[in-house]
């Protein structure tokens, strides 16, 4: 399973995001779009929009913490 969490260090919905998949023990790659331009171009790409969190599972793109949205594309 690949999962990426786009994020800023100024996001709150970030920090909760990251500390829902921590509990639940789930593996993922943390992108700090303040300081890397290429993620977040990469970000755009994927979600349409340069707001954060945006979080990647295996290419099901989830916009926001949207913990529903989140079990569903975890469980698939």
């Amino acid at each position: 399973m690949s999962v990426a969490l786009y994020s800023t260090p100024s996001c709150s919905y970030c920090r909760l995001a990251k500390d829902w998949l921590a509990q639940r023990n789930i593996r993922f790659e943390e992108y700090d779009i303040s300081r890397d331009s290429r993620r977040a171009e990469e970000v755009v790409r994927k979600s349409g929009q340069m707001g954060v969190p945006v979080i990647d599972v295996n290419g099901q793109i989830i916009i926001g913490f949207n913990t529903a949205a989140l079990e569903k594309a975890l469980h698939r």
